[in-house]
């Protein structure tokens, strides 16, 4: 796919919208000293997913860039193809549901049959002819990630004001290039996230080769998976490994960077893109006032 992103699109082309009324409520409690306290909470709605006139599945999200995650989902499941046409996409808001509509017919009632629960918060699944695919996709060998981009990219990230930050008890997913994070989507499951950032690629023509994937969960055999699929050759997080995880990324030549909090990274696949070209012992420790949990 050729990149359509013009070169006047910098950091954070689509960034978290923590003020947005309909993304958070604020309820009120006690805490652990019997004192009154009001906190931010994120909302969390079900959106039911048709393609074409077949009902796919409901899934539980925040609501916020429906189109995006409805069409990235319908691609890191192999129903939707990287030529497919998309001829329109329907919300409707009171009815809590969208439909993506192409025009290639489509039949997926065998496959989702075949459905497999994955590691993924809520709904997060996988089907079965994935992992024959994945077996074939080849990910760009020339891609590389400087340690100055590692080191840049998470303080950006990590201080950027988002719904995390506001509220917890929600996922990000950046996608980078370089030390310059392009997109962030957030929800309350991480594969959510992950599938907004694949539906913006869709809709964008968005060359993955050059690019690098963020999150802030763990990296599992799911998140593997989908940013293979993506053809994106570097995955990063601040949050820890799954062994399959890093058995897949290893067998995929997939870089795999995790832990990664200020100055401190850890890689255990693909290392050969790493280019340290960065004195850690010059970067500054994380600023506890924007500490993200580890492990979510």
């Amino acid at each position: 796919m050729p990149d359509s992103m013009p070169n006047s699109i910098k950091e954070f082309h689509v960034a978290p919208t923590p003020d947005d009324p309909a993304l958070s409520v604020r309820v009120s409690g006690i805490d652990h000293e019997q004192n009154t306290v009001e906190t931010a909470v994120v909302t969390e709605k079900p959106l039911t997913l048709f393609l074409n006139g077949r009902e796919i599945l409901t899934m539980m999200t925040i609501g916020d860039h429906v189109d995006l995650l409805a069409v990235g989902y319908l691609f890191n499941q192999n129903m939707l193809q990287a030529d497919d046409e998309i001829t329109a996409i329907d919300y409707d808001a009171d009815i809590e549901t969208i439909v993506v509509r192409t025009k290639r017919e489509t039949d997926y009632e065998d496959k989702l049959k075949k459905r497999v629960q994955t590691s993924g918060c809520a709904q997060g699944t996988i089907f079965g002819d994935l992992m024959e695919e994945f077996d074939q996709i080849a990910l760009a060998s020339n891609a590389t990630i400087k340690t100055s981009w590692l080191y840049a990219l998470t303080k950006k990230i990590n201080t950027v004001p988002s719904l995390y930050l506001k509220a917890g008890a929600i996922h990000g997913c950046v996608l980078c290039r370089g030390d310059e994070p392009l997109v962030y989507m957030e929800d309350v499951g991480r594969h959510n996230a992950v599938d907004k950032i694949a539906g913006y690629m869709f809709m964008n023509k968005i060359s993955p080769d050059d690019k690098m994937f963020y999150t802030t969960g763990r990296l599992t055999s799911e998140m593997v998976i989908k940013t293979v699929k993506m053809r994106i050759p570097i995955l990063l997080s601040r949050s820890g490994f799954t062994a399959w995880g890093v058995d897949l990324a290893r067998k995929a030549h997939l870089t795999l960077i995790g832990r990664a909090r200020g100055k401190r990274f850890i890689a255990l696949a693909g290392t050969q893109r790493l280019v340290f070209d960065a004195d850690h012992n010059t970067i500054a420790p994380e600023d506890a006032k924007h500490s993200r949990k580890a492990g979510a």
